[in-house]
C-alpha cells in the first residue's frame, strides 16, 4: 500500500478505519520531515495492515491544531478513531515500528 495524503476532505474516513492508522504532520521545507519520508513509504509497502497517511500542516493547519502539533515532523499512531501514541522529531525505523506495536 503507498502512503496517503490526508486532508480535512478524507481525514474522517481514514481515522475511522477498522486499521492501525500512522499520521505523519510534516512540511515540504522540514528537513527532519524529509529524512522520515522513506522510511514511511517503506512502512506502508510492508505493512498493509497499516495505513500510512501524511498531513502537510502548512496546508491542513486545523488538523495539525486539533492534533497539538507544534514541532514537525510529528508521527501519531491512532486505533479505532483515539491516539495511542504521539512523537516528535525525526525517528528511526525501528522506533516507528515499535510506536506501531505498542
Amino acid at each position: 500500500m503507498s502512503v496517503q495524503m490526508i486532508n480535512k476532505n478524507n481525514f474522517e474516513e481514514v481515522k475511522n478505519s477498522d486499521k492501525l492508522v500512522l499520521l505523519d504532520f510534516y512540511a515540504d521545507w522540514c528537513g527532519p520531515c524529509r529524512m522520515v519520508a522513506p522510511i514511511l513509504h517503506e512502512i506502508a509497502e510492508e505493512r498493509p495492515d497499516v495505513i500510512v497517511g501524511k498531513i502537510n500542516v502548512d496546508e491542513e493547519e486545523d488538523l495539525a491544531m486539533k492534533f497539538g502539533v507544534y514541532s514537525i515532523p510529528t508521527l501519531v499512531v491512532m486505533k479505532n478513531g483515539e491516539i495511542i501514541r504521539q512523537t516528535s522529531g525525526a525517528r528511526p525505523k525501528a522506533q516507528i515500528l515499535a510506536m506501531l506495536e505498542g
